[in-house]
């Protein structure tokens, strides 16, 4: 059979296909350009928001998703969240092959049903229905619909085309319709013309966008949400859990979320009370309160995740979440703030959007919790100091600390006055440090025997605390997996000390190596630094499409005694080398303290801060010369005897 014949009768079948196919459901027909960097390509997305009255909303969405791979199988996202307050109308699932024919087809009661919490009861009303379905082959297609109808009108969903990398989108749709008393306030963030449309007309907004292609991430770029294209919307009246609500900004807002949601729900059993009195009892600084106070939330308490949209906004009454010893962000942290209610220490419940990648702060502009808010922490307030703010979810983070999860970011703080927006700890460049001290020797074998101390603060320490309750054959495969550069490496002591009050982080460790350097003949080189070298090149990219932000900066000091081999001594050492720009600087140097010591001094600085994308090369390069710079070799020379 030639190869003309079997091709033309792949053309027959495709065309014959694609007439009889609605070519939404065929991979045959989906643009060249959306099929590149793409893991699957959205087909089409149509969401409909009917707001019937400020008590009572439905959503529609029926979504068409062809997946191109394995990796695609994550961005189906063929799931509904449902409670008392959201009821679930109508839900179903088709599959497609490669061709367009349906292969398979899910109703309502064929979705998996299980609890969206697991392992606490007290958000048992909590559910979500989600399809399990393992591809054949690939590609294939998934038509999602369903629709959901609840009285609570706060959360109303925003228009995102695009909702994650590598997935690009062929037509997606937004419409809202809405009673002529209602005022619809929106937000267009990204909004470019070119792509995306929109049509607004008395009781209804329509948006629209076709041929979005798929996101690839880049190194050290903004935050995905910031970057691409999304409209928030929100009404200024709207009823939640049956309580109407009139806001006009986030003072407004803050005070009906302390009178409707918050205020009553701080009573404590009365033997946590007299618990709790009896701990404080000899203090009357109100931060040596405050500290006791969250250590006794740490020690008696659990947390279970629930996300902030699901549960409901309202936390569990500190009550509840006292007799069961677990809860969520916003159950822990009204309980925190209950008990330092008890001990005169003024607290805030306060609602933030957390994650550790992206600093994304609540709009201040716009006042809306929809997509703003998906965590909860405590702040307490200062006049003459930084604001405290303790992250009530954690058993291990020291009083205080709040880490990369909620660091430097615009927050609403809610108070018995209202609510304010309030910036969260910035941890600075120069906070961030970790400093290296101690000493290696090198045998005439070319052996190697390491003792240093390392101290990390800031979040260099956040990045380590966790490591204080890792088991030590975890801490072995962590150590030479750092040092992966050292061969054959054997470690001989491990001692970690996780000073909480100082909020510093002490590693004390000990190895042996044998072959660190390289010997030619009568000639060793030896690389100089051993301890703290930086492996890291960021990723080239020949058109690098987005811009540079260096999220959090950071300071490496280092201060290292050498003893060379006692058959050997110095032939040539690496020159002082020093580097300074906008990301940053390094400097290096090798100090002869004796014929058989040396000292080696190492400061490496990179800044935080935003960048054009025309200079993600130059920060490429710099990284570039200071790996090459931790890569210098002392030349060493066998005596001759």
């Amino acid at each position: 059979m030639s190869i003309k014949y079997i091709i033309r009768v792949l053309i027959i079948f495709a065309t014959h296909t694609l007439l009889s196919q609605d070519h939404l459901y065929s991979s045959l027909t989906i643009p060249e350009n959306l099929s590149q960097h793409a893991n699957a390509v959205v087909r089409l997305n149509e969401v409909t928001v009917t707001l019937e009255s400020s008590s009572e909303m439905s959503v529609r969405e029926k979504r068409i998703i062809t997946v191109l791979n394995k990796e695609g199988n994550e961005n189906i996202n063929a799931y509904v969240h449902y409670d008392k307050g959201i009821k679930i109308r109508a839900l179903q699932v088709l599959a497609f092959d490669a061709f367009g024919e349906e292969i398979k087809k899910v109703k309502k009661n064929d979705f998996k049903d299980v609890s969206a919490v697991s392992g606490g009861t007290l958000y048992s009303d909590s559910r979500v229905k989600y399809l399990e379905y393992t591809p054949i082959k690939y590609p294939y297609t998934i038509e999602f619909t369903y629709e959901t109808v609840s009285g609570n009108t706060a959360f109303i969903p925003s228009f995102t085309p695009i909702g994650e990398y590598f997935v690009s989108v062929e037509n997606s749709t937004y419409t809202m319709n809405y009673p002529e008393t209602i005022t619809i306030r929106k937000k267009e963030k990204n909004f470019n013309d070119d792509i995306l449309k929109k049509e607004e007309s008395s009781g209804r907004i329509f948006y629209e966008a076709h041929n979005l292609e798929a996101f690839k991430p880049e190194a050290y770029s903004p935050s995905f949400r910031n970057i691409v294209p999304e409209v928030l919307l929100a009404t200024n009246e709207f009823v939640y859990e049956g309580v109407q609500a009139k806001v006009e900004d986030w003072n407004t807002m803050g005070t009906w979320f302390y009178n409707n949601l918050l205020k009553g729900r701080d009573h404590i059993s009365e033997k946590t009370k007299q618990e709790i009195l009896r701990l404080v009892e000899d203090v009357t600084d109100p931060i040596e309160k405050a500290k006791i106070v969250y250590n006794f939330v740490q020690e008696n308490t659990r947390y279970i995740s629930v996300q902030v949209g699901i549960g409901g906004m309202q936390p569990i009454a500190a009550i509840d979440v006292d007799n069961v010893k677990y809860g969520d962000c916003k159950g822990l942290t009204n309980y925190t703030k209950s008990l330092l209610d008890l001990v005169g220490v003024k607290s805030n419940y306060t609602r933030l959007y957390a994650s550790p990648r992206d600093q994304i702060s609540v709009d201040k502009e716009f006042v809306s919790f929809g997509g703003q808010t998906n965590h909860v922490i405590l702040n307490i307030p200062s006049e003459n100091e930084e604001n405290i703010w303790l992250e009530c979810t954690s058993q291990k983070l020291p009083f205080g600390f709040i880490g990369d999860f909620t660091d430097d970011r615009d927050v609403l703080v809610i108070t018995p006055e209202g609510g304010k927006i309030v910036h969260t700890k910035k941890y600075t460049t120069k906070e961030n440090t970790q400093t290296l001290t101690g000493q290696y020797s090198v045998s005439n074998e070319g052996s190697i025997e390491a003792a240093f101390i390392v101290v990390s603060k800031g979040i260099q320490y956040d990045n380590k605390y966790g490591l204080a309750t890792k088991p030590e054959r975890d801490l072995d495969k962590h150590y030479k997996d750092r040092w992966s550069y050292i061969n054959n490496m054997t470690i001989d002591k491990m001692s970690i000390d996780n000073d909480k009050d100082n909020i510093e982080f002490r590693e004390t460790l000990n190895f042996k190596a044998t072959n660190y350097p390289k010997i030619v003949a009568n000639r060793m080189l030896l690389t100089v630094n051993a301890l703290n070298r930086n492996t890291h090149v960021p990723d080239r990219y020949r058109n690098r499409t987005l811009p540079l932000k260096i999220k959090r900066g950071f300071k490496d000091v280092d201060e290292v005694e050498i003893i060379l081999p006692s058959d050997y001594k110095v032939e040539s050492l690496p020159g002082k080398k020093t580097i300074e720009n906008k990301f940053g600087s390094y400097t290096s140097e090798v100090i002869v303290k004796d014929e058989n010591t040396l000292i080696y001094k190492r400061t490496f600085v990179i800044n935080d801060g935003e960048f054009p994308k025309e200079g993600y090369s130059d920060f490429r390069n710099f990284y570039k010369e200071v790996a090459k710079q931790d890569n210098s070799k002392i030349a060493l020379i066998k005596n001759q005897s």
